[in-house]
């Protein structure tokens, strides 16, 4: 069946933000007057890539709109010059940034918070899919309302892994702070990192800072690899439960044979029990108000800004001063600006679009992780970002 070709049916909104090779603007379906959050990629760019669209699509068409806390894939289709992927549009802004908004945060915010996001985890597990950039960034509510849904976004690194190959992925990619060990040793991994990456998000909502922050990136990963994190200062951590530092330490378990599925993380009595876990302010039954320390140590290190130098924010790393990717990366780093800028320009209702044979009703064809090569676009993003983050950090 040829492609078929049919006028836009999106206008173009403003331009919402930016990742490693796309930018996301805001998209209204003419007919319908909705609003959508619209990643838009270069086809420049995504030659010889393009599997990283095909399983981004794979991953979405497996698991939209079969979970609340999941970003919904609406739409996607393609014009002359880019690709375009329309999702649920989230205008509750970040998970952080709600939280700092509060007029106060209990133990019990963030336990609900941790219950709600491991049980979408544990819906994207048992349909065959591994997020792999679990992070505080990737956690936007629908809307500003008080109960808003909180919901897993972007899976432009999530893979499709099938129990039954028992395959295990060995690029390096994520966002380095929240990474598993078994990330950076190489020696595969699957599921158990979105695991990891949960505890690391528990740590953060707890105290306001991640467990392995440390002054260059070298000592990062040693101190991730090892596990060496402790619950300190203390004034930050007086006022979390034990329970609570239990759940932490079970989910950062350093062999991932032995850290928990989500659904055992759903049994701990730090999410399963009826009645909430905390310390009482001082002389009396009520809960400590976490805020003001959270609060504090957040806003002095703005630790999740720089997310420890983020392997998907290629376009951060292209404008650093004084040139400092040289060779591939460097001529990679152009070429995503360039490209990026092309597909910011081009104005939707003007364009016609196709639509792929498949992409209206059925999966596309997925591609299988065992055909995706090791040196994919993520792999090279990874490496250049580790290698400028060490130089920076000498």
């Amino acid at each position: 069946m040829a492609p078929s070709t049919v006028p836009c049916q999106y206008r173009t909104g403003r331009t919402l933000g930016s990742g490693t090779y796309a930018i996301v603007k805001e998209a209204i379906h003419i007919k319908t007057g909705k609003y959508y959050a619209c990643k838009v990629i270069n086809k420049k760019l995504m030659e010889g890539r393009e599997h990283m669209v095909r399983n981004e699509i794979a991953v979405l068409k497996r698991i939209s709109s079969g979970h609340a806390n999941v970003v919904t894939l609406h739409d996607y289709f393609e014009t002359t010059h880019n690709l375009y992927l329309c999702f649920d549009l989230c205008t509750g802004g970040e998970l952080f940034d709600r939280i700092c908004a509060k007029g106060n945060y209990y133990e019990a915010d963030a336990a609900g918070l941790i219950r709600t996001i491991f049980k979408a985890v544990k819906y994207i597990h048992d349909a065959g899919i591994v997020h792999r950039d679990l992070k505080p960034e990737n956690l936007l509510f629908r809307s500003p309302a008080e109960d808003a849904d909180i919901m897993i976004a972007d899976f432009g690194l999530s893979r499709v892994m099938e129990e039954e190959k028992l395959s295990l992925l060995t690029e390096i990619c994520g966002t380095p702070g929240y990474m598993a060990p078994e990330i950076f040793k190489k020696t595969g991994h699957g599921k158990p990192v979105d695991v990891w990456a949960m505890g690391v998000i528990t740590y953060f909502l707890l105290a306001g800072y991640t467990p392995f922050d440390r002054d260059s990136q070298q000592a990062e990963m040693e101190a991730i690899i090892a596990g060496d994190y402790k619950f300190e200062p203390e004034e930050y951590w007086a006022n979390v439960s034990e329970t609570a530092r239990d759940f932490v330490t079970m989910c950062l378990t350093i062999d991932p044979k032995s850290r928990p599925t989500a659904a055992e993380a759903l049994q701990h009595k730090w999410l399963a029990d009826e009645q909430p876990h905390f310390v009482p302010i001082e002389g009396t039954e009520q809960p400590t108000d976490l805020l003001p320390h959270v609060k504090k140590a957040f806003n002095a290190k703005r630790l999740w800004k720089k997310a420890a130098f983020s392997i998907r924010a290629l376009n951060r790393m292209s404008m650093m001063a004084g040139g400092g990717l040289t060779g591939d990366a460097a001529i990679l780093s152009d070429d995503v600006r360039r490209f990026k800028e092309e597909s910011e320009k081009e104005v939707m209702e003007d364009e016609s679009i196709t639509y792929q044979p498949g992409s209206e009703g059925s999966s596309p064809k997925l591609h299988k992780i065992d055909d995706i090569p090791t040196d994919d676009l993520h792999t090279k993003l990874a490496k250049a970002s580790l290698d400028e983050k060490a130089q920076a950090s000498k």
